[in-house]
């Protein structure tokens, strides 16, 4: 690099100053990053010693490196004018920018998702608010690190929050920081987005394999380098709005997929080598440690001493003693003044008031509640305090009061509604504390929600409590001689601190008398507190630091406190700091952000003189990310007279209360320490200072000395507590009595937090005296000053490094923050996916920012986290402003976040997730296997050691039955006989929506009818045998008819479903296609749909006069043919079946007479069908088993059918089930659409069916028809939800056929009853079939397809290599059949790759057999079973369809089992498909909820999919129920749902492409 010899140049003096100019005018966005470039190398050029050609792309930051050694580890800032530039702490948000900027150089082309109009208004709208959002978090996960850092020239501080100063709100529309997405680079992607918009979907060519881990030779996609020109940014307009490279989301979905895929091509980190077993093969990659990793080098460290807590001689023996004093001494001295919102003194609390009072309270507690005999509180109880944060002369009292009654005090926030962000632990942790009594102010009590009879309802988790107000009017007097008892500090409890956990779980940190004595003492002797010196406290009074400093230590010494309320501070940022000059405070405890305000707000004020500060507490001076508050503020007010040793920041813990804190000095040559260290070896737990990546540094301040009377070292985070090293990062613990004892009513976690031995290496403990774990990270650094980098629940473990959550949000914050997003307002945690931590980072968003802004800020968020802390971020989600949990004083509820996050109920207006670069651990892609060769797998009926994998219904040859219809070959000629011999037989009954009879059809009158259409098709149709006749009817008797009529003609019947009358622009042309393809010559239909047919609204969906000849059958002539037609061969063509499969092709198989008949036989044997019976059929009659049972059936074998056409359970769910239980119906047969109607929409009427009689007790067979894996979840609700009208559970089940052989497996009569298995749903991706116990991990449930029908023979074939498997393999099933189709009538476009599925032999083994290929996965497996035939039973596991299947990952996913997995992941999710494209998953979810949900399903998806399937979902789209298209059978038909979202079809809510 060119610059790193900048400093060795000699540039004159000027130039150096014009260079930093140049630097500011990048940094404020007055020029652009190429601008800069070029005036930069015209200024150094002529100084530069190398020849011209060298590269000069990336400005180098105004640091000098400095050669790093042992001495300069802590370097002591030094006091001069020119301090080293390395130690300013803004030089986060310069190092942000600058890793940005690199990142510019090869920029990220992230696909923007697209999202639905309604959608981005409705984020805008929500009401602006202005500071109480940016109130920076109260302890969890707030970050005050200050963004523009330390301010120059006069534009004063920070110019953010622009709810103080819109001025500057215009001033640079987008500095060349920002512009990183906004330039409308990438000619290529332009080039690529009008290809693709030009390309048909049909043929796209194989698509590149995007998701392989190859980084040898990925596919680098070049970008032409003068494409950088600004495009002016575009607001709001959603058509308009850009991607990242400029292409216009409007585009074609396929644009941004191909953008997505040329980004996911670029090298990922390198994939890791070893694995850890997942028990089975798929092998889930362990981290393995870097060999580079920094590793700590020092010696061990020692623990640290404290001074001498000196005991003076007038120190009280107990704080109540200390009160009692002053009460009686002095008891006019003022104790603390309140405030009121606008700042004017309130109320101010005198000692002998405190003494009083609190004495007071103390009699009533003890002697007013319940009776003399059984008072309620007891010394000893706890009871609990709520109190407002502007009331702390009521708390005080109340505090001191329980003290003196020796009651334990339990400090709580004011629960403001019953359903309070974590409320619900506080009251757990009341109940475990035995609380029965809160104490509270009157204006408190008014305040809390009331039920109409005035009761306070009890909250949701707490105990019952007795609210008892502690006001002096409403307490009665002690009498005279009622003293309290005033003891020395002992072993007995003072009080109890909540604390909130990491998970939200609330915690009591109890603290002894003697230990709250001993801490007020260290406090006075490290502050150096006088008698009545004058303190300002912003902090919350009721723990912590405020309640410390405030309410404690503040008595024993007799100091008047000025209490600045939370709401004071949100009206006027500058009223501690006005306090401060007032009443001349030598003491204030503030926390960063409220120096962080008084920056922001303090140009308009003159008068301000901060000399009389002597000492200004930082109470969270712990994080890390305060030293840029301490920095900013000390910058704008020592000319105010604020001197840079008064800042003082402070480390503490609920559990050891104060752990550090730095000491006020009068030493100003004493500078604080500081260091600056890498990032990177933070990660590992080690300490280095900043080496020459000067990008991702953490600048920490010390927290000043050990607390006097401590000890403290540090031990390693996890394992057992051994003592680090000096150079190493470890949970600072601490050794004193002033510290918490316990977790109250938790001894378990007690010991592991209390009462904890540091070990040396050697194992020996280094005290005899147990050690308090207090939850930070830290180091002790030279001289025993203490840095903390970070607190153990920030702690993110994402493979194997540690990342602090205050370092992301810092990060986060510092690209520039304040145009965007509300400062404070992030949080970040980690989720646990697939094995490892997540980082998770959620942002409320300013509500005038656009979408761009809002997708920019998120890609240059991500990229800086990557360039500093090498981590990437799974999910980065944006919500609407004031939308996230708020703690009581406004920070943000992290656990409760989180909660929200995982339950789906977060609702962001925006999500980028990054899977892609984030998991690293999946499985290595499989490998195919070569297959072994026959010769090694045959011995006669075994392959390799196991059975054949083959099975056959009983044969048709040998059964005999009275069947008198096989003597005829032909359909119409059984037809003939039965019109002969049982004229008047019912055969056909059809049933309308109120469940009565609208039709029914005997055995003479479906012969005449018949007759009557053949000579019909014959003189008005002039049609000739051999020709095709579409047939358009509603389900109905007209359509059985027709058929017969055909058939009497001679002609080839195809059935067609009409199209839907209100939907005819989609329904229409399929109608038009299948009539068509099918070549019909001629139509049949009714009067109706006639009409229909040529109507205005069907000639605008297709051209009505390219129709065939159109018969109208409701008119009929009145004469009989002269003779019948009679097929000259069996196996001439009967009819044609058309089907559109699930894969959406549109198939006609053609099927003989004598496959028509071996049909019928092979039913009527299966189901034992004879006259006498009756079948209920609801289902569609246009194809498959349903056309067969609807149409044929009957006529073969005599019995009656009952016809409920399915279209009428949309207004009458009950009708199919009414008749079955009214015709005592044996048999039905409905499909998957039937069962989850009635499962839907009766679910809650079963009792009134009872009532109405309904009775399924008599049903032996319910069949579902279907082409795909039983739906066992479906099948099983519908069962048990009949269950009480009779219904038994064995009697339901599936058949299973496909477009090669119609019917293959039907559940019949006789034989076991259908089996289910478990299978490991990880060995099935690998084709192989494991079976597991029921709720074993990643089981999957499977049923049998029913019984193999009579004459059918089945074999399982690889369907690759075509050779036979063995049982429990997973392989194609192949069907061998009389009733097989006899071909393809055409498939649209591909014949010749068709040919083999109707005639295929195996490879080896039998390879005469002429098999048709079924196109389906699946397994037999030998059971126990015996069959009817006493043979044991065969039982064949359908797994789903090839053409479905998804490589992926060199793996074999089935869309199904994805789904399940999705549907399940939030209730909102009705249906769910999926589908690939170009190696992305697709997942496309319907979403029942309102729009808002929309986003909260992408990481829950995204989730689910990871930990269940291993695999990374590439985008998620959200659509509106009902978009996913179902076909009649009710199969999803994905593939058409692609093309719908590749030609951006579908309108969706929103669509997400995963990184």
């Amino acid at each position: 690099m060119a610059d790193r010899s900048l400093d060795s140049l000699a540039l004159p003096l000027e130039v150096r100053a014009r260079l930093a100019e140049l630097e500011l005018e990048l940094s404020e966005g007055d020029i652009t990053q190429k601008g800069y470039e070029k005036k930069r190398s015209k200024l150094i050029g002529a100084y530069l010693p190398q020849p011209p050609g060298v590269d000069q792309a990336l400005p180098q930051e105004r640091r000098t490196p400095v050669t790093p050694s042992s001495s300069s580890r802590y370097h002591r800032r030094r006091s001069s004018g020119s301090r080293d530039e390395r130690y300013r702490s803004d030089v986060h948000t310069e190092a942000v920018q600058a890793a940005l900027a690199k990142h510019k150089e090869r920029k990220m082309a992230v696909p923007m998702p697209s999202k639905r109009r309604s959608l981005v208004v409705q984020t805008s709208m929500d009401a602006y608010t202005p500071p109480d959002t940016s109130s920076g978090s109260e302890d969890e996960g707030s970050v005050q690190g200050d963004s523009q850092g330390t301010p120059t020239s006069s534009q004063g501080s920070i110019n953010m929050e622009h709810w103080i100063s819109q001025a500057i709100h215009g001033s640079t529309t987008s500095t060349t920081s920002s512009s990183s997405t906004q330039s409308g680079g990438s000619g290529a992607a332009h080039r690529l987005a009008d290809v693709m918009a030009q390309t048909h979907i049909e043929n796209h060519s194989a698509p590149p394999d995007v998701t392989t881990y190859t980084s040898e030779h990925s596919i680098q996609v070049e970008r032409p380098q003068g494409s950088t020109a600004r495009v002016a940014p575009k607001y709001g307009n959603a058509e308009l709005m850009e991607t990242g490279d400029g292409v216009p989301v409007s585009s074609r979905v396929s644009a941004k997929i191909q953008q997505l895929v040329n980004t996911l091509k670029r090298p990922k980190r390198p994939p890791l080598r070893e694995f850890f077993v997942d028990d089975f093969e798929e092998l889930l990659e362990v981290q393995q440690p870097d060999p580079n990793q920094p590793k700590p080098e020092g010696a061990q460290m020692l623990a640290m001493r404290g001074e001498q807590l000196g005991v003076v001689t007038n120190w009280p023996p107990s704080l109540e003693a200390a009160l009692q004093r002053w009460g009686t001494i002095s008891p006019k001295a003022p104790c603390l003044t309140t405030m009121d919102t606008n700042g004017k003194p309130l109320y101010i609390l005198t000692y002998g008031k405190l003494w009083t009072r609190s004495m007071k309270v103390a009699y009533n507690i003890l002697h007013k509640l319940g009776t003399k005999q059984e008072p309620m509180v007891r010394p000893g109880d706890r009871v609990a305090l709520v109190f407002p944060n502007n009331d702390p002369a009521a708390f005080m009292v109340a505090f001191y009061g329980c003290l003196l009654a020796e009651v334990v005090p339990v400090p709580i926030e004011v629960p403001l509604t019953r359903k309070d962000a974590g409320s619900q632990q506080i009251g757990f942790l009341l109940g475990s504390c035995g609380v029965t009594v809160a104490l509270t102010s009157d204006a408190c009590h008014k305040g809390l929600p009331k039920s109409p009879t005035g009761e306070i309802p009890q909250f949701k988790g707490w105990p019952k409590l007795l609210w008892f107000v502690t006001e002096s009017k409403h307490l009665s007097k002690p009498p005279r001689d009622w003293f309290p008892h005033i003891k020395d500090a002992n072993n007995d409890t003072a009080y109890i601190e909540y604390k909130t956990c990491k998970d939200g779980s609330v915690l009591g940190v109890t603290v002894t008398r003697i230990a709250l004595l001993t801490h007020c003492q260290a406090l006075t002797q490290a502050c150096g507190y006088t008698e009545a010196e004058t303190i300002v406290n912003v902090l919350d009074f009721k723990k912590d630091v405020g309640l410390w400093h405030g309410i404690l230590t503040s008595v024993m010494n007799m100091m008047h406190v000025i209490s600045i309320p939370y709401s004071l501070m949100k009206v006027n940022p500058l009223s501690w700091i006005q306090k401060v000059c007032q009443y001349k405070a030598k003491v204030a405890c503030v926390k960063s952000r409220d120096m962080h305000w008084a920056l922001v707000a303090h140009r308009d004020q003159r008068d301000i003189n901060l000399s009389s500060l002597r000492m200004l507490i930082v109470a969270d001076g712990a994080n890390p990310w305060s030293i840029s508050s301490c920095d900013a503020f000390l910058n704008v007010f020592q000319s105010k007279g604020l001197r840079q040793e008064v800042i003082c920041p402070c480390a503490s813990s609920p559990e050891a209360l104060t752990v550090a804190i730095r000491r006020p000095t009068d030493d100003s040559n004493q500078p604080p320490g500081r260091g600056v260290l890498s990032m990177h070896g933070l990660t590992y737990g080690v300490i280095r200072v900043d080496s020459e990546e000067k990008l991702s540094v953490l600048t920490v301040q010390d927290v000043g000395l050990v607390m006097p009377g401590a000890i403290m070292c540090a031990v390693k985070p996890d394992g057992i507590p051994q003592l680090c090293r000096t150079d190493e990062v470890g949970e600072l613990c601490v050794c004193a009595i002033a510290t918490g004892t316990s977790y109250y009513g938790l001894s378990g976690m007690t010991k592991n937090t209390f009462e904890v031995f540091p070990m040396t290496s050697s194992g020996a403990p280094i005290s005899e005296y147990p050690f308090i774990r207090t939850g930070l990270l830290g180091f002790i650094g030279p001289g025993g000053l203490v840095f903390v980098v970070g607190k153990m629940d920030g702690l993110m473990v994402v493979s194997g490094r540690r990342h602090n959550a205050d370092d992301i949000v810092a990060t986060a914050l510092a690209v520039e923050p304040m145009k965007f997003v509300y400062r404070g307002r992030i949080a970040v945690f980690s989720v646990s996916v697939l094995h490892d931590e997540r980082i998770v980072i959620v942002a409320e968003q300013r509500p005038d920012s656009t979408e761009e802004d809002s997708f920019q800020w998120m890609s240059r968020v991500l990229q800086a986290i990557d360039s500093i802390h090498q981590v990437g971020v799974y999910c980065l989600a944006l919500v609407p402003a004031n939308t996230l949990p708020k703690t009581p004083l406004g920070g943000i509820h992290l656990s409760e976040t989180k909660q929200l996050f995982l339950e789906g109920a977060l609702h962001p207006c925006n999500v980028l997730m990054c899977p892609h670069t984030c998991v690293t651990n999946l499985p290595k892609p499989r490998q195919k296997q070569p297959e072994i060769g026959p010769a090694s797998v045959m011995v006669g009926n075994l392959v390799s050691g196991k059975r054949i994998a083959q099975a056959s219904g009983r044969d048709l040859g040998q059964i005999e039955d009275n069947d008198q219809a096989r003597k005829f070959l032909f359909l119409s000629e059984v037809l003939q006989w039965r019109a002969q011999t049982t004229p008047d037989h019912v055969l056909y009954t059809l049933l309308n929506c109120r469940g009565t009879i609208a039709n029914s059809l005997t055995c003479v009158q479906l012969h005449k009818r018949a007759e009557k259409i053949a000579v019909m098709l014959m003189e008005r149709g002039h049609l000739q045998d051999g020709d095709h006749v579409a047939l358009v009817y509603p389900p109905g008797i007209d359509l059985i008819a027709a058929f017969y009529g055909c058939l009497y003609a001679g002609c080839v019947p195809i059935t067609v479903r009409p199209p839907h009358p209100q939907n005819i622009a989609t329904t229409l042309p399929t109608v038009k296609m299948i009539v068509e393809v099918s070549r019909s010559a001629c139509l049949m239909t009714t009067q109706l749909i006639c009409k229909l047919l040529r109507s205005r609204e069907a000639a605008a969906a297709v051209d009505v006069r390219t129709w065939p000849p159109i018969l109208d059958t409701d008119d009929l002539p009145k004469k009989r043919p002269p003779q019948i037609y009679k097929p000259s061969n069996p196996d001439m063509l009967a009819y044609l079946d058309f089907s559109v499969s699930t894969t959406g092709m549109l198939a006609g198989v053609k099927m003989s007479h004598a496959a028509t008949s071996a049909f019928c036989r092979s039913i009527k044997l299966q189901c034992e069908l004879y006259p006498s019976r009756e079948v209920a059929i609801c289902l569609d009659p246009y194809c498959g088993l349903g056309f067969v049972l609807w149409c044929l059936c009957s006529v073969y074998s005599g019995h009656q059918s009952i016809l409920i056409p399915p279209s009428e359970l949309e207004t009458t769910p009950a009708l199919w089930l009414l008749a079955v239980s009214q015709y005592k119906v044996r048999d039905t047969f409905c499909s998957y659409s039937v069962m989850e109607l009635c499962t839907k929409g009766l679910g809650s009427q079963t009792e009134s069916l009872k009532q109405r009689g309904l009775d399924l007790s008599r049903v032996r067979t319910c069949v579902v028809v279907a082409e795909e894996r039983p739906r066992i979840a479906l099948t099983q609700s519908f069962s048990k939800l009949f269950k009480d009208l009779g219904l038994h559970p064995r009697a339901v089940s599936t058949s299973f056929g496909c477009r090669v052989n119609l019917a293959i497996c039907l559940q019949g009569t006789s034989g076991p009853d259908p089996t289910t298995v478990y299978v490991d749903m990880r060995a099935l991706r690998h084709d192989r079939v494991r079976l597991v116990e029921r709720g074993s991990p990643h089981s999957l449930p499977l049923m049998e397809s029913g019984k193999i029908l009579p004459g059918v023979r089945i074999i399982i074939a690889n369907p690759e290599t075509k050779g036979p498997l063995g049982d429990s393999h997973l392989g194609e099933i192949w069907v061998h059949s009389a009733h097989n189709a006899s071909g393809y009538f055409t498939i649209y476009g591909d014949e010749s790759l068709q040919s083999d599925h109707f005639n295929s032999r195996l490879s080896f083994g039998d390879t005469q057999t002429i098999w048709a290929r079924t196109g389906y996965l699946g397994f037999l497996r030998r059971t126990e079973l015996t069959d009817a035939n006493g043979e044991r039973h065969d039982a064949l596991y359908v797994v789903g369809a090839l053409d479905e299947a998804m490589e992926l990952r060199g793996m074999r996913y089935h869309p199904i089992d994805i789904e399940t997995s999705v549907i399940r992941a939030h209730k909102s999710i009705t249906e769910c498909a999926v589908f690939t494209w170009t190696n992305l998953l697709v997942v496309v979810v319907e979403l029942d909820g309102s729009e808002q949900e929309a986003l909260d399903l992408v990481p829950l998806v995204t989730n689910v999919v990871l930990e269940e399937h291993y695999l990374i979902v590439g985008v998620v789209v959200v659509v509106d129920v009902g978009v996913i298209p179902i076909n009649s059978r009710g199969e999803k038909q994905r593939m058409h749902l692609r093309d719908g979202f590749l030609a951006d079809q579908l309108d969706p809510i929103y669509v997400a492409y995963n990184m």
